[in-house]
């Protein structure tokens, strides 16, 4: 697959079918957000940086309307890298994301 830079206000919910949106976890209130569409996938952009998102549920209302056929969260946890361990695989944590309006 490509990887891409999807900017936000590119994006038309009317057209656009999301095959998979990941939410990506830093801390309790940072969000990313990885998009798959059709071949492609990346993050969402608005102009030169990587959307930054401060809740879930801000999430949920940019992404009303569009269809979204899997959502997901990830949580990658620091703990290792603040002790000096290297990566774990053991904290990467993926769980359903629920889009529902309203949450």
């Amino acid at each position: 697959m490509q990887e891409s830079k999807f900017q936000l206000l590119e994006l038309d919910p009317k057209t656009t079918v999301i095959d998979k949106l990941t939410v990506l976890s830093y801390e309790m209130n940072l969000y990313f957000v990885k998009l798959q569409i059709a071949q492609q996938h990346g993050m969402v952009f608005k102009g030169e940086s990587p959307l930054r998102f401060h809740s879930s549920q801000h999430i949920r209302d940019v992404f009303d309307g569009f269809t979204v056929v899997l959502a997901e969260m990830r949580h990658d946890s620091p703990y290792d890298e603040m002790i000096g361990n290297p990566d774990s695989v053991q904290y990467l944590g993926t769980l359903p994301f629920s889009m529902q309006q309203p949450y």
